[in-house]
């Protein structure tokens, strides 16, 4: 058996620190924070003492400060926040701090930045790689992450545009039959990336890049027969590729361009085809320059139910899967 070493330790919160921010709502977040760790937690006015085992101390002690530094700057945390902190500190990748000083974009004061040890993962690998594939679930962040990263690179001048692209796949009809416009048709298909744009950045600057072609939104079937050069292309909804697709976005990569692929092979929309995005890992993960990103439910940053609602769905389908087998 491993022995531990057992310590005790005081830390102060700042002058300026609402300590009622920092525990929560009736103690509410002290109490979580206990309820993840075998160590004692005591609050009493500014001060809080932690007894127990010597590494467990020393986690809780960085996420209470991370909590104390959120709170002087101003950044109220939730209780889903206090949650990824513990996770953070039980990760041997990150510190707290390296997520918070590691900001993106602001916009209107509001700062987007990688919140779990898995967003921080993509982002380094976006930042390092030339093509990057993230899979998992709604609500991790692939795509925002993604966009925020693109409009960093065109405002720094690092590519020359923004290409922001989704497979469109038809639920019962053709777009043929639908009223409107071309543009009009697929319009609901990819307006949740124009959006996704217009959060982190003003809609003036936004629809003027589109009009002047610096920034690009369109069905992943205007891609087709183009080689994209000085540009930060993102591939959405990946999993409703064909493999013809995929290979197709692949080889459309030109020089000094960035891919990122997304996508939750868990919500496949094509009829009776294969998806182009399961497998790819299998296919190009020896190749250098490209990384694979995956998530779960812990990278979660949506309201605290969706990352439940993914964890009950997961457990619902290993179980179906074993019913299956036997």
């Amino acid at each position: 058996m491993e022995d531990k070493q057992f310590t005790s330790m005081t830390i102060t919160a700042p002058a300026d620190v609402d300590m009622a921010l920092v525990t929560g709502p009736a103690d509410a977040y002290v109490h979580t924070v206990q309820a993840a760790f075998d160590a004692d937690i005591s609050v009493r006015g500014n001060r809080i003492t932690l007894e127990g085992d010597a590494i467990e101390v020393q986690m809780i002690t960085a996420l209470f400060s991370e909590l104390f530094t959120r709170v002087s700057s101003h950044e109220a945390p939730d209780g889903a926040e206090v949650e990824r902190l513990i996770g953070l500190v039980r990760s041997v990748d990150f510190a707290p701090s390296e997520l918070r000083e590691d900001v993106i974009l602001t916009h209107h004061g509001r700062a987007v930045r990688p919140r779990t040890a898995g967003q921080k993962r993509y982002v380094d690998a976006i930042r390092t790689h030339t093509i990057t594939f993230a899979i998992g679930p709604a609500g991790t962040g692939k795509t925002y992450l993604a966009c925020a990263l693109a409009l960093r690179c065109l405002n720094q001048g690092e590519v020359g545009r923004v290409v922001l692209t989704r497979p469109i796949v038809e639920a019962g009809e053709s777009l043929g039959y639908l009223p409107g416009t071309l543009m009009e048709k697929v319009d609901p298909y990819i307006r949740p990336l124009y959006d996704a744009l217009f959060d982190m950045e003003e809609r003036d600057r936004v629809n003027d890049a589109v009009a002047d072609g610096t920034i690009e939104v369109a069905p992943l079937a205007f891609m087709r027969g183009r080689t994209l050069n000085d540009s930060f292309i993102i591939l959405d909804e990946a999993q409703n590729t064909t493999p013809e697709q995929m290979k197709m976005m692949l080889t459309r990569l030109g020089f000094g361009s960035k891919l990122v692929i997304t996508g939750d092979v868990t919500q496949i929309d094509l009829m009776g085809k294969r998806s182009g995005l399961i497998g790819m890992d299998r296919i190009l993960g020896g190749i250098d320059d490209i990384a694979f990103c995956s998530f779960s439910e812990s990278d979660v940053v949506r309201h605290s139910l969706v990352a439940k609602i993914i964890s009950a769905y997961d457990r619902a389908e290993k179980e179906a899967h074993r019913g299956h087998n036997d």
